[in-house]
């Protein structure tokens, strides 16, 4: 399904007024309004391929139907999705749940969307029919050589579907572990993780990144290899200048300070990219903002100041991927949500008046450096974006739109009750 332009711009008419005057009050608190409304012009989110689908828990899985059944279909979704918001311009792959078998044919219907491929994505945390060795007890740090050759040629093909699309990144995650005291050798299992990425990294075109993931816990609970923002730093930093630490926002034990693991990954040049989500617990991959808005306003504003502080381009020099299970959403109704989410923190962290901030602090004045932090975290910047996607043509409230449009009604219509995206 597709929403055209006229159709959203009959949906912006009747809301054109009160967002006019909602922005040129905005507009005429905030000094430098113009220059933020142009970088979010500039700020695309990359979809993943696999967040199209209904998500699941351990216990049960509940699709909506209308679901993409194949990779066009879900090229498809994101394109009806940047198509409201305008900053949905990029998708990033999941192989083997999303392999292209015809990349020309692929590449140009993404083209023709607006889209772009963002960084490409391993799987080695589950084994695919007719997979020879299995990954039960890891895959890069498996004590069998022929295993962690498995895993590492996977990779290497990923990164040649990925050549062939466009894309210029690897991201690996790896759910190696081990459950148990005594079930795995903790020095040897880094060294033939490392050994196996050294391999990865080999495979690399000069303009491509490696991104190395990490989670604190799950699927193994006693240990995991690649376990926090430390251990993907060590992995990268001995790997070379091409490696990156990526941080999932929901890879880390509540309370962790995120926004300053983000501070330092910037000030020594490792930080690669994002996956966005919230959670409350520990990886629940709920919608971006959903629990934790005023931490991820933290996060952008270290990300701000740390960028600037380097001479980097917010728009391009970090990969900013979403990754979140929709259980019980829609699942196109959720990415709207957290892509309206991420770009209402990225416009919050452009007001912070950098200056005052740096004074307060160099003064000790600690309710003074709150209240400038706070003053632009509680100032209503919708109207800001709202107005960068209407310069770019796209819908003043797109979830109301798509609801308005009955987007899933027709997906539905299309694909059938129990269509059921590819992947989880």
């Amino acid at each position: 399904m597709d929403i055209e332009k006229y159709q959203i711009e009959a949906y912006n008419e009747p809301l054109l007024a009160t967002h006019r005057k909602a922005y040129d009050y905005v507009a005429s608190t905030v000094p430098n309004a113009a220059a933020v409304i142009e970088k979010l012009r500039a700020f695309q989110v990359g979809i993943p391929s696999w967040a199209l689908g209904t998500g699941g828990t351990r216990f049960g899985r509940f699709p909506g139907g209308g679901e993409p059944r194949n990779l066009e279909e879900k090229i498809a979704d994101i394109g009806l999705l940047h198509a409201l918001n305008k900053s949905s311009g990029a998708i990033s792959l999941h192989i083997p749940w999303d392999i292209p078998t015809n990349a020309s044919h692929i590449k140009a219907l993404a083209a023709q969307k607006g889209i772009v491929f963002d960084a490409m994505n391993s799987n080695t945390f589950q084994d695919q029919p007719g997979q020879a060795l299995s990954y039960k007890f890891g895959s890069l740090q498996h004590v069998d050589a022929a295993t962690r050759k498995q895993a590492i040629d996977h990779c290497i093909e990923v990164i040649n579907y990925g050549i062939d699309l466009g894309s210029n990144a690897l991201t690996v995650w790896l759910a190696d572990g081990s459950c148990f005291p005594g079930q795995l050798n903790f020095r040897k299992a880094f060294q033939n993780t490392l050994s196996g990425l050294q391999e990865v990294y080999k495979a690399l075109p000069e303009n491509w990144k490696l991104f190395v993931e990490y989670k604190a816990f799950e699927p193994n609970f006693y240990s995991t290899t690649v376990g926090d923002w430390g251990q993907s730093y060590l992995y990268a930093s001995k790997l070379g200048p091409q490696a990156y630490t990526l941080v999932d926002l929901g890879h880390h034990h509540p309370n962790v300070n995120i926004e300053q693991i983000v501070s330092l990954l910037l000030m020594e040049g490792k930080l690669g990219g994002f996956h966005f989500n919230d959670s409350k617990y520990g990886d629940d991959d709920l919608t971006v903002g959903s629990i934790k808005p005023y931490q991820l306003f933290l996060i952008f504003n270290e990300l701000i100041e740390g960028m600037d502080a380097r001479g980097m381009e917010h728009a391009t020099d970090l990969g900013w991927m979403i990754d979140a299970s929709h259980n019980v959403k829609d699942p196109l109704e959720d990415l709207l949500q957290s892509v309206e989410a991420i770009m209402i923190a990225y416009a919050q962290a452009l007001l912070v008046d950098r200056k005052a901030l740096s004074e307060a602090q160099q003064q000790n004045d600690v309710a003074r450096a709150q209240e400038i932090l706070q003053g632009a975290y509680r100032t209503d910047v919708r109207p800001l974006v709202a107005e960068a996607r209407l310069l770019d043509g796209g819908a003043l409230q797109p979830l109301d739109v798509f609801r308005a449009a009955e987007v899933r009604k027709n997906l539905i219509k299309e694909r059938g009750a129990v269509s059921i995206a590819t992947g989880l």
